[in-house]
C-alpha cells in the first residue's frame, strides 16, 4: 500500500504560542519568514462529520525547500488538533500533499481505509485531513494544487530566499493573497 501519492511540501506543527514558535524557528532553524492569518475562517467546514470550525491562526515559512506550517487554536472546540494534543502542548501534527486531482485522491484515501477526520473550502481551495497516525504517526492533509495556490506558495519561498534572516520574522497576511 502506498499512502502518500504525491510529494510531501509541508511539514505541520500545533503549537502553544504562535508568535514563539515563529521566534524559535526562525532562531534555530533559519525558517521564515512567517506568513500569519490569524483566526482562519473557512467557507466549508467539517470535523468528523459535522460542521465544526475551531479557532485557529496559523503560519506559513520556509526551511530550505519545504514549507513549515505553524498552527495555534485559540478555544476548546473540538477538532484534528485537539484530538493529537492537550491544551499547552504541541507538535509535529501532520504532513500535505498537492494534489493534481483532489476527488480521485481524495477517494482513494477513503478506499486505503483512512478516516477522512476533517474536510473544508476556503479562497477557491479544498483541503482534506486524514487520520494516518497508526501508519506515520501524524495526520495526512491532500490540498488542492492551483495556479493560485502555487503562485501564493511561490511568493513566499520567495521571500525565504530573499531574506536575510534578521529583523522581525512575521508577515501579517493580507486577505486575497
Amino acid at each position: 500500500m502506498v499512502m502518500i501519492g504525491s510529494p510531501v511540501f509541508q511539514f505541520a506543527y500545533f503549537v502553544p504560542n504562535l508568535d514563539e514558535a515563529i521566534q524559535h524557528w526562525s532562531s534555530t532553524v533559519g525558517a521564515g519568514p512567517f506568513f500569519v492569518t490569524e483566526h482562519h475562517k473557512a467557507d466549508r467546514f467539517v470535523y468528523k462529520g459535522q460542521p465544526v470550525e475551531a479557532d485557529v491562526s496559523y503560519a506559513f515559512g520556509y526551511a530550505g525547500e519545504h514549507q513549515i506550517q505553524l498552527i495555534e487554536q485559540h478555544d476548546d472546540s473540538p477538532s484534528i488538533y485537539t484530538d493529537m494534543f492537550a491544551r499547552g502542548t504541541g507538535g509535529h501534527h501532520h504532513v500535505a500533499m498537492l494534489v493534481a486531482d483532489y476527488p480521485q485522491e481524495r477517494q482513494r484515501l477513503l478506499d486505503l481505509g483512512f478516516e477522512l477526520a476533517c474536510e473544508l473550502h476556503a479562497n477557491e481551495i479544498d483541503a482534506a485531513y486524514f487520520d494516518s497516525r497508526d501508519t506515520i504517526g501524524v495526520y495526512t492533509e491532500i490540498h488542492s494544487d492551483t495556479p493560485r495556490i502555487r503562485g501564493t506558495f511561490a511568493r513566499w519561498k520567495q521571500a525565504h530566499e530573499d531574506w536575510d534572516g534578521t529583523g522581525d520574522p512575521v508577515r501579517r497576511h493580507v486577505s486575497g493573497t
